[in-house]
């Protein structure tokens, strides 16, 4: 009973910490953030110049967005592109691995670039569970789940806050010079009377 009451308390008091951050958006952009090639160490001042204070939260004191909320919204409108560390800029992963679990939180079955993604033993909230975080600037991300019999190749769920996450959208292919032509001014077979 009293790890329930503790576990309830938790869970209302990061609910109400996030709503101060509940209505800010997922970072988007159109460039590919350039790639940490090494660990990246920074003092907490550093990362509260980085780091809107949402996302400080949750990356760097392993806190938790709320679920649902307008981050969740936009994850699952997202279409083909990849999912940076918005701390260092580390490819974590991608839409291809990215299914909807119906938990409220960005969810994926597998990490795009495995060297980019940790794992680690978490015995917070008197449970224990498997913390996952950014290889490059040990981010908080979120937390692993196995076995719950998803229909995924790997049966796992990587349950992601959405609020440390960058977007990149896939960049479309230009279409090629002959692909340009203006159709109207492409000549058409003669039509036979």
């Amino acid at each position: 009973m009293k790890l329930i009451t503790i576990l309830l308390t938790v869970i209302t008091l990061t609910a109400c910490q996030a709503k101060e951050g509940a209505n800010k958006p997922m970072e988007t952009s159109n460039e590919t953030p350039k790639e940490p090639t090494e660990k990246v160490v920074k003092t907490e001042a550093e990362w509260k110049k980085i780091l809107t204070p949402e996302q400080f939260r949750v990356a760097r004191k392993s806190g938790t967005e709320a679920p649902n909320g307008d981050v969740y919204k936009q994850f699952k409108k997202q279409g083909a592109g990849a999912y940076h560390c918005a701390g260092c800029g580390a490819k974590l992963f991608t839409s291809k691995e990215k299914f909807d679990a119906r938990c409220g939180w960005p969810a994926f079955y597998d990490p795009a670039k495995a060297e980019n993604v940790t794992t680690k033993v978490d015995r917070s909230l008197g449970a224990v569970r498997t913390e996952v975080n950014c290889a490059k600037c040990d981010a908080h991300l979120g937390h692993l789940f196995k076995g719950e019999g998803f229909n995924t190749p790997t049966d796992q769920r990587y349950c992601i806050n959405g609020i440390v996450l960058k977007f990149v959208p896939e960049k479309k292919e230009e279409p090629k010079n002959e692909e340009k032509k203006d159709p109207k001014k492409t000549k058409q077979p003669d039509k036979k009377p």
